[in-house]
């Protein structure tokens, strides 16, 4: 696995995929850190106050913080319901598409039309758990005809580290409810055999 590959998971995520006009060269780094959307940034900024709330929570003692804790687990469900509100503001219903599967490093969607290979394109990535929005590049990496539809794979170029980490939760997020819903399932299978 190189580097740059993570797992990817199978979720719908509402996205926006927008192609650049032709010969549209990526920005650098520089660039794109500027022209991300205010409110993208500030979902991202968010996140990771919450990662640091949450790690400085870890460090007291179990009675000590639980009430604390959960005053703040409802406020920050607060903010994230709001968050999650004024971001889905920025969905664009003309460049709009539900993942088939998301990762760190990929997505995949379907596509009325095909897309180009090679072909750069802007994404909005609109993720529920944790609430956030996502403004990157990605490369249509492969476009694959199948029953009238395309399923069309993207490749992040310009990613933030923190944004990556987002996705990354993310996954994990999607996967860990997975594992227990089957564990859930399990058990009652279990249950009803006895």
């Amino acid at each position: 696995m190189r580097q740059d590959e993570y797992f990817s998971v199978h979720l719908g995520l509402t996205i926006n995929v927008e192609p650049l006009a032709d010969g549209h060269p990526l920005p650098n780094i520089d660039t794109f850190r500027t022209e991300i959307p205010p409110l993208f940034r500030i979902a991202s900024e968010c996140n990771t106050l919450e990662e640091n709330a949450e790690r400085l929570l870890n460090g007291f003692g179990k009675e000590d913080s639980k009430a604390l804790a959960n005053y703040l687990s409802a406020q920050n469900s607060k903010i994230n319901l709001l968050l999650s509100y004024v971001l889905s503001q920025q969905d664009n219903v003309n460049y709009r598409y539900i993942t088939e599967t998301f990762g760190a490093s990929n997505l995949s969607f379907y596509s009325s039309h095909d897309f180009t290979i090679g072909q750069n394109v802007t994404v909005k990535l609109f993720l529920d758990h944790p609430a956030a929005a996502i403004y990157c590049y990605a490369e249509v990496v492969n476009c694959s005809a199948l029953d009238g539809r395309f399923l069309i794979q993207l490749h992040y170029t310009r990613l933030l580290e923190d944004d990556r980490d987002l996705l990354i939760r993310a996954a994990l997020h999607c996967q860990q409810k997975l594992l227990r819903q089957r564990a859930q399932q399990r058990n009652m299978n279990n249950n009803n055999d006895e």
